[in-house]
């Protein structure tokens, strides 16, 4: 669990930064492209966290690593659509934030809350059903604990940006004016 949250809630937005950055990586800023990634993303964390998959990812590591590069390869997909808008429609962005931001916590907080164990193909290795349920809240406790520090942060600082670059633009405006007002 803390190696995926790794990958996609701080390796991913440093890839991106840095792609956008030093690569001139080419970003997709559609609004489309952007739905199509968020949902992607929110797809794929949700179906690898089915009991049946997490199962499967623990009997086969070819599966784990596949699990972990399709996360990652989401989301930096993510966050390069996240950081290569900075036109007018940087809503898009904190709206995308927001979303994952979300339903990335629901179901940490379904880990965390849960009153028996979600999966329990743990079980096949002799952990006991206490053992299972603590590691499923921790797991939880750790989304819950990633999804404020990446992307609410993030939605933050886009929105204060779009926010200073709306205003720069509406002080220009004013300065262009042949009357000054």
């Amino acid at each position: 669990m803390a190696t995926h949250i790794i990958l996609m809630s701080a390796l991913a937005p440093f890839l991106a930064v840095l792609s956008i950055r030093f690569a001139s990586a080419a970003v997709l800023t559609t609004g489309r492209a952007l739905a199509i990634i968020t949902a992607a993303q929110l797809a794929l964390l949700y179906a690898w966290h089915a009991p049946g998959a997490s199962a499967y990812v623990e009997r086969h590591p070819t599966a784990h690593l596949l699990m972990h590069a399709s996360l990652l390869t989401a989301a930096l997909l993510f966050w390069l659509a996240i950081l290569g808008d900075t036109g007018v429609a940087r809503w898009r962005g904190v709206a995308a934030l927001a979303i994952t931001g979300k339903l990335a916590c629901l179901l940490g907080v379904l880990l965390v809350f849960a009153p028996r164990v979600l999966d329990t193909s743990a079980a096949s290795w002799g952990a006991t059903t206490e053992t299972m349920l603590a590691d499923q809240r921790l797991a939880g406790l750790l989304m819950l604990a990633a999804c404020p520090a990446s992307y609410v942060l993030s939605g933050v600082w886009i929105a204060s940006r779009w926010l200073l670059a709306l205003e720069d633009d509406r002080l220009r405006a004013r300065s262009d004016r042949p009357d000054g007002a």
